[in-house]
């Protein structure tokens, strides 16, 4: 039975769920928070969350309809996030994902995406770590049966215990605004005719919108590092939304080709370390301490 392998997982263990070579753990389900409740609550971003009048009937939005297209150029190239590489690639025919879907709302409405797009919430897109941009994805929400197909067009999330974000729209028809996540499955759509991304140089990319950090040399803490502006803007925006006590040390530099994420500078390495100790905490992941 189609599905029968995720709902399986998702009733005999609500808290541990492995699918391929995907582990999820999540905790147990909490009471949705208000609308700008802070990103511990693991609901959604801090400040962020639906519109206080959002169109009406948005249920009725169309589903993403497939169509082949030509993959971005520099969006799926390799990168790294809290000190974990990602290879976006197709997946194949078939291929199935399990885990817990979030969503992304009014605070990034209208942001840049990874692929150079707006975001619109009230469309149906997703982020995803891995699948290519664009592409397209069944996502079936195994608690309830409600299935939806969106376009993946950002990159995101990259807290272990989500598998993909999706619009507001996506996930309100798939049932889940309310309390914020839901297990799913995911299931690429395999379409014939999409071009191969061609090769990228190292930081080819449009103009980066963020501050130079306010000295060049010191201890910092490295996030993310990327070959595609649009995909560092938006992991950076995603990183002071969620840790946003530290923002306003988060910036972009280019170093050795690359676009980093970094925090920073530290006056000491002791200082950098517990900054490393404290978003380790927030996030379950360990950034990567660097030098310059």
């Amino acid at each position: 039975m189609r599905g029968a392998f995720c709902t399986i997982l998702v009733l005999a263990a609500l808290v541990l769920v492995a699918c391929g070579t995907v582990e999820r753990r999540e905790q147990a389900s909490t009471p949705p928070p208000a609308p700008n409740a802070p990103s511990n609550t693991g609901k959604y971003y801090d400040n962020d969350g639906p519109d206080a009048n959002p169109p009406q009937h948005l249920v009725m939005v169309p589903d993403a309809i497939p169509r082949a297209e030509p993959l971005h150029k520099f969006a799926n190239q390799p990168y790294s996030v809290f000190g974990k590489s990602y290879a976006p690639a197709a997946m194949p025919l078939g291929a199935r994902q399990c885990g817990r879907a979030s969503w992304y709302g009014r605070k990034f409405h209208g942001s840049r995406t990874a692929s150079g797009e707006v975001y619109d919430m009230y469309a149906m897109t997703a982020a995803h770590p891995t699948l290519l941009i664009p592409s397209y994805a069944r996502v079936r929400n195994v608690e309830n049966g409600r299935s939806v197909v969106v376009r993946v067009n950002d990159r995101g999330p990259f807290l272990r215990d989500r598998v993909i974000d999706l619009s507001y729209t996506a996930a309100l028809k798939l049932g889940y605004v309310q309390q914020g996540s839901a297990w799913v499955e995911v299931e690429p759509i395999v379409l014939s005719g999409v071009s191969a991304p061609a090769a990228a140089r190292p930081g080819g990319r449009d103009a980066v919108a963020s501050s130079p950090p306010r000295q060049r040399n010191g201890h910092f803490v490295q996030l993310g590092a990327f070959r595609n502006a649009n995909s560092a803007e938006t992991f950076h925006r995603r990183v002071s939304a969620q840790l946003h006590w530290m923002s306003e040390l988060l910036h972009i530099a280019e170093r050795d080709g690359l676009l980093r994420v970094w925090a920073g500078p530290y006056a000491t390495a002791d200082e950098a370390g517990a900054a490393v100790q404290r978003i380790t905490r927030s996030t379950g992941f360990n950034p990567v301490l660097t030098r310059f």
